[in-house]
């Protein structure tokens, strides 16, 4: 059903926004690839797992986006049962990725200031590797059972869900079975995804709060923090709107206000990421500069 119950008119603004900000999105997080594996200085494993994080907002977005748009602009609502299926399997792996990836990432902060002479040893290229698969296996099994345990289900009536995209709860509301036992699986697995990385992040901040009230100067003690600050606010930007989502009882969870929610996390957060990650990162910004004077075939004035 997507936006359908809104005026034409609001529809094709929502459209041209969405259009402007999906476009903006796959740019950032491209830039942020491209620069990150052709600048030297970036090679580092912190840039390493944001590499990592901006192929995740990319796959997550081109799983849910488009066929957004596509409702928006040509007022076609339908999408067939395999197509909802892979929707859905592909929005549970990468969302489930992306919990554990940033708590990945957590850990690489971690090592960084509360054991920087060891950092190089303890995260070297083997590591990092390991930790990024450890990071997209979980999505996997994940995705697998719950869209294959939902989508056996027999469906029945209405064929509308009341959605912009094939998430878990619009679809299961079109089951006509009982679902009891999968709704306690699907409850226990969300809590799971969601607080192991979390609480793994907690304790991974924790320690790094410590290590810099450690630090003499003030000086010290901003340059620790604002290495840090940046994957901070993309966490909590992540984890908040997740958690409005999912952890808000029934009765608060109307379907139009978890439409508006689902894109802060959908659309918003992703287009968020490489924005705090240049504007908060003096390498990212002084690599972006050298990587354009370098296309221009300008290396003589690269600064």
């Amino acid at each position: 059903m997507s936006f359908s119950s809104l005026p034409a008119e609001i529809q094709s603004l929502l459209f041209l926004t969405f259009l402007i900000v999906y476009l903006v999105t796959l740019l950032g997080n491209s830039l942020i690839i491209l620069v990150t594996l052709a600048d030297p200085m970036l090679h580092s494993p912190m840039y390493f797992f944001l590499r990592n994080l901006s192929f995740l907002e990319i796959g997550f977005n081109l799983v849910i986006v488009p066929k957004m748009l596509g409702t928006l602009i040509a007022q076609d609502t339908t999408i067939s049962f395999l197509g909802c299926a892979t929707q859905m399997y592909f929005f549970f792996f990468f969302g489930v990725s992306e919990c554990f990836l940033l708590a990945t990432m957590a850990y690489d902060r971690y090592v960084a200031i509360c054991n920087p002479l060891h950092y190089p040893v303890i995260m070297n290229p083997w590591t990092r590797a390991k930790l990024a698969i450890a990071s997209w296996f979980p999505g996997i099994p994940m995705a697998t059972v719950q869209t294959t345990w939902l989508f056996s289900f027999p469906f029945c009536g209405t064929n509308k869900v009341n959605h912009f995209f094939c998430d878990s709860p619009p679809v299961l509301k079109l089951v006509c079975a009982d679902t009891a036992l999968f709704e306690i699986y699907a409850i226990v697995g969300t809590i799971l995804v969601v607080m192991i990385p979390c609480l793994l992040i907690l304790c991974s901040y924790t320690c790094i709060i410590a290590a810099i009230l450690k630090i003499p100067s003030a000086k010290g003690k901003h340059k620790a923090f604002s290495t840090c600050s940046s994957h901070l606010l993309v966490v909590s930007l992540f984890y908040v709107s997740l958690s409005l989502i999912y952890f808000r009882p029934k009765s608060n969870n109307s379907p139009e206000s978890k439409k508006v929610l689902s894109l802060s996390y959908t659309v918003m957060t992703p287009i968020l990421n490489p924005i705090i990650y240049s504007l908060r990162n003096n390498e990212v910004k002084n690599a972006l500069g050298r990587t354009f004077y370098k296309a221009l075939g300008l290396r003589d004035c690269i600064p």
